[in-house]
């Protein structure tokens, strides 16, 4: 039952509109929300003049769309505590001037590139492109007059930027558009949480303990969060005066962000950089036809849970290929859900589907009581949890232990401990599934199973 997990790159999205707050971080101004071409719009009509050479103002709109983009990914200010993505003030970001009208050649110029960026090396964030106007400021970035100069040389756009930022600098075109940034998830995460928000801590962990060596190492790269990622996070709270719970909310969230960021001098001309290895995460955004391993399975499992009770969504034989009978039961249960009915399961389905299993768990129809300790409880089972869900699991361990003496054997106390997690890894041996020690949905199905003989 080993399979292959759906690997994704983030690579960063450029936004469909941006929050500006009108003034600088702490003055008391109010934020607006524009689109993100007309932000990159305005701030050039603002900056740069409209006769400058055409490739100057290439040059000067990459800087200004990259120096952007690198304030939303990075998460610059929600990670100081503030409700927006940049400032309009230039001694903090770029001059914005709210209302202002703009020049239609620099217009046109924005919206033929306004979703490419500048790079550097390998890194995948968008480039902190530092810059100045090279007569009243100087800065180790972009001269914006020393442009002019360049383009009058017949430089190109790439070779400008190369002049200021290095030989190793790069655009990136073409990158996706739309609203789906990663940032907090909108709840607490902890013990037994799984999926991209937990990568995103663990990736964001290990790379801080290399400043901070007292943080626990995480070894775990499943997205699953253990015992290990709390204890790393318990004492990144401690370090950090956050009250200390083991629980990402989205206090520690963004203060784990924001150290992140300085660590990696993400926002800085002289950054670490992020790769794609960095970047690549387990979950798939989106699950089609074909596609197969642990994610398919997942939503199969919950969907079956579903189909069960739902006459509205069809029970239909599944394995762990996305295959046309999950087309099936996936536009079904969009329908019912009032999601956009494409067969293609999303994280937005995801999410729905979850909370859709949890009304089940706790509204389960009378007439099949008998069969409700068998449900798994939405959440993966680690060591170190405690309560009812883990007492559950362990009364399928014990019944197996008594027929299966090779099993090391299980106390029913309700609480993860050592001797739960080896009977788990035997389990997993036996059963041809990954020996990390947590309780899926598909292990705890074949627990269950096992439990029946």
């Amino acid at each position: 039952m080993k399979e292959d997990i759906i690997m994704a790159i983030r690579y960063p999205i450029v936004p469909n509109n941006i929050t500006i707050h009108l003034g600088a971080p702490n003055e008391a101004a109010k934020n607006i929300t524009v689109p993100f071409t007309e932000y990159i719009s305005n701030v050039a009509s603002s900056e740069l003049y409209p006769t400058w050479p055409r490739n100057a103002l290439i040059a000067n709109i990459y800087a200004i769309i990259s120096f952007t983009l690198n304030r939303i990914y990075n998460e610059w200010y929600p990670s100081k505590g503030y409700n927006f993505d940049i400032t309009s003030s230039p001694i903090y970001d770029q001059k914005f001037i709210e209302n202002r009208g703009t020049y239609e050649n620099i217009n046109n110029i924005v919206e033929e590139i306004f979703n490419n960026y500048v790079v550097k090396g390998n890194g995948i964030q968008p480039y902190f492109t530092r810059y100045c106007d090279g007569r009243i400021t100087t800065c180790d970035g972009l001269s914006q007059w020393g442009s002019v100069s360049l383009a009058n040389q017949n430089k190109t756009p790439l070779e400008i930027l190369k002049y200021y930022y290095g030989n190793d600098i790069s655009i990136k075109y073409d990158a996706q558009v739309g609203d789906d940034t990663v940032g907090y998830p909108g709840y607490e995460v902890s013990l037994g949480n799984a999926g991209n928000p937990v990568l995103a801590i663990q990736r964001d962990l290990k790379r801080i303990r290399k400043n901070y060596p007292a943080i626990p190492e995480i070894k775990d790269t499943l997205g699953i969060y253990n015992e290990e990622t709390e204890n790393a996070v318990k004492k990144f709270q401690e370090i950090f005066n956050l009250p200390i719970t083991g629980k990402v909310d989205k206090g520690t969230w963004y203060k784990i962000k924001y150290v992140y960021t300085s660590v990696k001098k993400l926002s800085d001309l002289y950054s670490e950089g992020l790769t794609e290895e960095e970047a690549t995460f387990l979950y798939e955004d989106e699950i089609t036809y074909g596609d197969t391993g642990i994610e398919v399975e997942y939503i199969h499992y919950f969907l079956d849970a579903l189909a069960f009770l739902d006459p509205d969504i069809p029970r239909l034989k599944t394995n762990s290929i996305y295959s046309n009978n999950t087309i099936t039961m996936v536009k079904a249960f969009q329908q019912k859900y009032g999601l956009p009915v494409t067969g293609i399961f999303t994280y937005a389905d995801w999410l729905v589907l979850q909370n859709a299993y949890n009304t089940i768990l706790k509204s389960y129809p009378k007439e099949y009581q008998e069969y409700i300790d068998e449900l798994y409880p939405d959440y993966f089972l680690v060591r170190g949890m405690s309560g009812e869900d883990i007492k559950r699991f362990q009364k399928f361990l014990l019944t197996i232990c008594r027929y299966d003496k090779s099993i090391p054997g299980v106390r029913v106390n309700g609480i993860f401990d050592e001797l739960t997690e080896q009977s788990v890894k035997k389990i997993q041996k036996d059963y041809g599934f990954d020996i990390n020690g947590i309780v899926g949905p598909l292990l705890w199905k074949k627990v269950v199973e096992l439990s029946k003989r």
